[in-house]
């Protein structure tokens, strides 16, 4: 019934029926997040395809997972059974790109990198880089909403969203925010949705804010023998009034994962490297940078330089942006994504530290360091239930610790299926109640993504 109403409203190409092609789309990367089985993929092309689905969802009582490029890490594009999976993937046309306005009109299904290198071709700069650029999609970006390596100077997702086009719970396609410059007319229905993870409207269409393209950056290392020195820095870093356009931790298990995988020649005699970048015009640029070293260095570091060599420079950043991919070929990779104030790090790090010690699980360290947004790395073995169990209650641990030194339970990843329950711990039982009346009034129906992001 529910493949014969698909039939009569999209064309046959968009379906994929096969069971052995429709499990692939089942589950995003987040490790032991659970998933069901879809009844059916679709794969629209236009805006009218998706409200199509969603229409003939509606009128079967069928729920519909939207799927992006899969790359997320906490089971927000998992499948439940009996699902529509609707897949983006096919949506990947980048419709404007306004050098006068500075703005980009583009499909969600547009790789994150392929959007920053059409606008760079105009001048321009899309700022939002989550470590999975060249794979993710604007959609997926919107959907959890994605921050990156320079979100510590230019923010996250949401700020670069002017405005969406969206399929509602009911079938109903709409426009929400503006093109101009300023416009604060009615409820922002464009930053509700953002961040949303297709539980409140899927999005088919996204208008986002450009910036100038930038000079080149000036990269500064630091080495530390400890990850609590390292987090001594960031608090230096911060405390100094610098805002680098990025300041990454990557620890030795990370750069050997990745060396190991690459040859890439990374080994440092260090035990967490911390990378900074300054994009001030002009000898300001190399002035902060110089600024960095010296809090790098009163921290504790025991080599800290500004690099002379922009090859060596960015390999380092590519190192950083390969770590997880890297450590996935070690065994499974369950992802934290806690984020504390700047001042916390420091501490956050050094209790990540003792948790992994205390329940002798192997935790590898990244981290968005500037902006306190922490991506502790919890690696076991395959086929080990009780290291999987060690992990799991160091992962409650330290989502835990972090909401009682003042932080959230994710900064960019989304809650999806694996935070809902910090989600309960971080925010009081009356802001939860008031989301489910947001999500009842966009999906009166409860056909998106159900199941996903507020806790039972």
């Amino acid at each position: 019934m529910l493949i014969d109403a698909l039939r009569t409203r999209l064309h046959a190409d968009c379906l994929i029926v096969d069971a052995d092609r429709i499990a692939s789309y089942l589950h995003d990367e987040a490790e032991w997040a659970p998933h069901g089985t879809a009844a059916v993929v679709v794969r629209p092309r236009t805006p009218e395809d998706v409200q199509a689905v969603v229409q003939v969802c509606v009128a079967e009582g069928v729920p519909v997972v939207t799927r992006g490029a899969g790359t997320g890490l906490s089971g927000g594009a998992n499948a439940v059974d009996g699902c529509v999976v609707l897949s983006t993937e096919r949506m990947i046309r980048i419709l404007e790109i306004n050098p006068l306005e500075r703005l980009a009109v583009v499909q969600p299904g547009v790789v994150n990198d392929e959007l920053r290198a059409a606008c760079a071709e105009h001048g321009l700069w899309y700022p939002p880089d989550p470590a999975s650029s060249p794979w993710s999609t604007i959609g997926g970006n919107v959907a959890t909403n994605a921050g990156g390596l320079c979100c510590v100077k230019y923010g996250v997702t949401r700020d670069y969203v002017l405005g969406l086009q969206v399929v509602t719970g009911t079938g109903k396609l709409i426009r929400v925010g503006r093109r101009t410059a300023k416009g604060v007319a009615g409820y922002d229905l464009t930053g509700l949705l953002v961040g949303s993870e297709g539980t409140l409207g899927i999005v088919t269409e996204v208008t986002v804010r450009l910036r100038p393209a930038r000079e080149p950056e000036h990269t500064v290392a630091g080495y530390f023998d400890s990850i609590v020195d390292a987090g001594r820095a960031v608090e230096a870093v911060a405390a100094a009034g610098l805002t680098p356009s990025a300041l990454e931790l990557v620890d030795r298990h990370c750069l050997r994962a990745v060396d190991d995988w690459k040859n890439m020649g990374l080994s440092v005699d260090a035990n967490v490297v911390l990378l900074g970048r300054s994009d001030a015009p002009g000898p300001a640029g190399i002035a902060e940078a110089e600024a960095m070293v010296r809090c790098f260095e009163s921290a504790g570091a025991t080599f800290a330089v500004r690099s002379e060599d922009p090859e060596e420079a960015e390999a380092l950043f590519a190192a950083r942006r390969l770590a997880y991919p890297a450590l996935e070929r070690l065994g499974p990779v369950l992802t934290e994504d806690v984020c504390v104030p700047k001042a916390a790090v420091p501490e956050m790090l050094a209790r990540i530290e003792a948790i992994g010690v205390r329940h002798h699980v192997h935790i590898a360290n990244l981290a968005h360091a500037g902006d306190g947004n922490l991506h502790p790395l919890l690696i076991t073995p395959p086929d080990d239930p009780d290291q999987r169990r060690r992990a799991q209650a160091a992962f409650e641990e330290i989502i835990a610790d972090a909401i009682a030194l003042g932080g959230t339970v994710t900064g960019e990843h989304g809650v999806g299926l694996l935070k809902r329950h910090g989600l309960a711990q971080e925010q009081a039982p009356d802001v939860i109640a008031l989301q489910r009346s947001i999500k009842a009034a966009l999906d009166p129906h409860g056909i998106l993504n159900p199941g996903k992001v507020l806790p039972d």
